[in-house]
């Protein structure tokens, strides 16, 4: 079955759990799984997915989203090309500017991200072509660098929510991944994003929460506290989101994690950001925003391993 969904599992639990959600995805019909890159939080991305490349044979796979803060991104390009062979040419890379969960525990500041993101794009799209690669950027550089292993036609998909990096996203990228974007301005990032792409096809990836129990309530609060914080000032300002609250959310985060940080996210929050209803009123919500904006593809976001199986299967008949 050819189907418009995908999944994104957070390598929280063992990696061989993942494997085997990996695994039930593909054989659900699921078209990629992109694997959470979330520093120490997780398993290393690249390890697991490599250990699913192995046990799978054709659901598509990637990070999401990796950034080019933590690895050079020579050695990103090095590692996907390397996932792309041992997998027969199912590699992607999702990439973007990395988030807090990932960078402070690690003591990592964005700088210059728009223009170091275009920069990794750039990089990684030619060593992929095979190109030798002369870059002095802001955050790194190559040196007559060269990729003898690539293919030119791996996919790369780019992740953010404010106007420049959607710009950037649409001059460089093969598609766009957009990451619980607050559905009042989901239709105009597509709409920017179709105006603007520079290449056809341009694939249009929208990922949320469905919500349909009060436990899922619960658990989008959690998701949504470090997107928030992250989130552009408009839609902080749409929303309500003072500056007091954002750095409550932030303290909280570190203090104890997306959990501890849920209990600042106001819930009234959760209906704009996520899909939420009984199963057939979110079933039915979904359908008709993928119709509506014209998206190629809705990824299930899952951020707890042991209550992933239940969900992959809800989706997966969704479609």
């Amino acid at each position: 079955m050819s189907s418009p969904v995908s999944v994104n599992l957070m390598p929280t639990a063992k990696i061989e759990t993942i494997v085997e959600l990996a695994k039930l995805s593909e054989k659900l019909g699921y078209r990629r799984c992109w694997i959470y890159d979330e520093g120490l939080h997780t398993r290393d991305v690249y390890v697991t997915l490599t250990s699913i490349a192995i046990a799978t044979k054709k659901i598509l796979l990637g990070p999401g989203i990796t950034n080019p803060y933590v690895r050079h991104p020579g050695i990103t390009a090095a590692a996907i090309a390397s996932l792309d062979e041992i997998s027969d040419g199912r590699a992607f890379i999702g990439i973007g500017a990395g988030g807090g969960l990932t960078l402070t525990p690690l003591g990592i500041e964005r700088s210059k991200p728009i223009t170091t993101v275009s920069e990794t794009v750039k990089a990684l799209r030619g060593l992929f072509e095979g190109e030798r690669m002369d870059i002095d950027g802001e955050e790194f550089s190559l040196k007559s660098a060269n990729l003898n292993y690539g293919r030119e036609s791996i996919e790369i998909f780019l992740a953010g929510r404010g106007k420049r990096i959607t710009q950037v996203g649409a001059e460089l990228g093969d598609g766009f991944y957009l990451s619980y974007i607050h559905k009042d301005f989901l239709s105009e990032h597509i709409k920017s994003l179709r105006n603007s792409s520079k290449r056809d096809p341009f694939k249009i990836v929208y990922s949320t929460m469905i919500v349909s129990s009060e436990k899922e309530f619960e658990e989008a609060r959690a998701a949504l506290s470090f997107r928030l914080v992250d989130s552009p000032q408009e839609v902080k300002d749409h929303i309500g989101m003072t500056e007091d609250l954002n750095n409550q959310i932030k303290k909280a985060l570190i203090e104890g994690g997306p959990s501890n940080a849920a209990n600042y996210v106001p819930r009234e929050w959760v209906e704009q950001f996520a899909i939420t209803g009984s199963e057939s009123e979110a079933s039915a919500e979904l359908r008709e925003l993928i119709s509506k904006n014209g998206i190629d593809e809705f990824q299930l976001p899952i951020g707890k391993p042991e209550e992933a199986e239940q969900k992959i299967l809800r989706t997966s008949k969704m479609f």
